[in-house]
């Protein structure tokens, strides 16, 4: 077997392994158990493997090149999906999705936010390992984050049926534990720990991703609406294709090259994020059109992972 099939061969191995369990014990364990999982991952699991990956990754001036790269995924994609849409309103004016506002929402949603957190983080260390790890977390918090409750909420808030945007519609951001371990690490990581506990720290964070993967596949187990795979699989090229090989392949004209690439173009690859979901459940927008994309790009990632190793590797 050649390098490339035993990378993927070991990398599809844990990815599925993990997420076929999820299903597994999502269908046959209480609804409450995913619920409580989110939670431990959220203020606990997920905040202490940031700020312990943060001690092992190799930091660079050019890693602020990340964010950016996030916020202008994530703006093409917003871009292309209107102009999509604008497109088959023309094309198709009887179709009554053309003018139906919180079909619009989530299809904005579903092509610009990607699942760059639970799916992205595992999927990345395991192709780029933690030397350049923090690149992704840069892109995750810094862009992915940021645009899913910032931008992502006022898109959501302007498309759905609710009119006025909630005054607390930052405060998923102020209150992100994620967020604030990202920064407190990168002042941590200068702090020597003795080996025992710095080895500790270091499996504890690999836990929190493997449960990161059974998690997400409690979620997917749950959903039960595939409608809209039509535009779903125009959002998710967009998103998953058009995106990534267009910014993938101007990268390197602007110094950003081997690891770091690939790293970057694998966070915009992300299927959407469980975030439009949410965004859609919590401003009223197609919620179906939501589930379908969410369960399409997780399935379809496998197809198309192999593609950027090989182009970008």
């Amino acid at each position: 077997m050649s390098q490339l099939g035993s990378q993927l061969a070991i990398l599809y191995l844990k990815l599925a392994g993990g997420v076929l369990l999820g299903w597994v014990l999502g269908r046959i364990l209480p609804p409450s158990v995913p619920t409580r999982l989110g939670l431990f991952l959220f203020w606990i699991g997920v905040p202490l493997s940031v700020i312990a990956f943060l001690r092992q990754a190799e930091l660079s001036a050019t890693i602020w090149m990340a964010p950016v790269v996030a916020w202008v995924a994530i703006g093409s994609g917003a871009g292309l999906a209107a102009l999509w849409m604008k497109i088959e309103a023309r094309s198709r004016p009887l179709d009554p999705l053309a003018s139906d506002k919180p079909f619009q929402g989530s299809f904005l949603l579903s092509s610009m936010l990607g699942n760059t957190g639970y799916l992205g983080y595992p999927i990345t260390l395991s192709l780029v390992g933690e030397k350049y790890f923090a690149w992704a977390m840069f892109y995750d918090l810094l862009g992915s984050l940021l645009g899913s409750y910032g931008l992502g909420a006022v898109l959501a808030a302007r498309l759905g049926c609710r009119t006025k945007i909630p005054v607390s519609w930052f405060r998923p951001l102020i209150e992100n534990p994620t967020l604030w371990s990202f920064f407190f690490g990168l002042g941590f990581r200068q702090i020597p720990l003795p080996p025992l506990a710095e080895r500790i720290f270091h499996n504890i964070a690999w836990g929190t991703v493997a449960l990161a993967l059974v998690l997400m596949g409690m979620r997917l187990s749950q959903m039960d609406s595939w409608q809209n795979w039509r535009p779903a699989s125009a959002s998710l090229t967009i998103k998953m294709l058009v995106v990534p090989l267009t910014l993938g392949m101007l990268l390197p004209l602007f110094g950003i090259k081997g690891a770091p690439h690939l790293a970057l173009v694998v966070q915009m690859a992300m299927p959407p994020a469980f975030a439009t979901l949410v965004l859609a459940e919590t401003y009223d927008l197609d919620r179906q059109l939501a589930v379908t994309s969410l369960f399409l790009g997780s399935t379809g990632l496998l197809l198309t992972l192999p593609l950027w190793i090989v182009l970008f590797q």
